[in-house]
């Protein structure tokens, strides 16, 4: 069977830049990887960070790495994640004393 790199999208995560997360400047993510429209990112969220409310066009997903966060009322550690559904909105997302997560999303 040939090896063959088409169709995927390998990061060297040392070697990946960090870029901006978010409208305020208080979070920051490393692009790890995207594919048919989805994208892989992990991001590093400064104590007090809060995301803006949307609503999902397409299914989302989460995995907190670290620290804690609160999203639609519910307070999440490392280890929980979640799946947000097509139609869901995003009200409350937010942490207290920062935290990392892997986050699987389309644009």
């Amino acid at each position: 069977m040939d090896i063959s790199l088409d169709g995927w999208d390998i990061g060297r995560f040392e070697k990946l830049e960090w870029v901006p997360w978010g409208t305020r400047g208080d979070a920051r993510a490393k692009l790890l990887g995207s594919a048919d429209g989805y994208i892989v990112a992990l991001v590093e969220a400064e104590p007090g960070y809060s995301g803006d409310p949307h609503s999902h066009a397409y299914t989302e997903f989460l995995y907190v790495v670290d620290g804690v966060l609160r999203n639609q009322g519910q307070e999440m550690v490392a280890g929980d994640g979640y799946a947000a559904a097509v139609g869901s909105t995003h009200a409350d997302f937010s942490t207290e004393g920062g935290a990392t997560y892997i986050s699987i999303f389309k644009i």
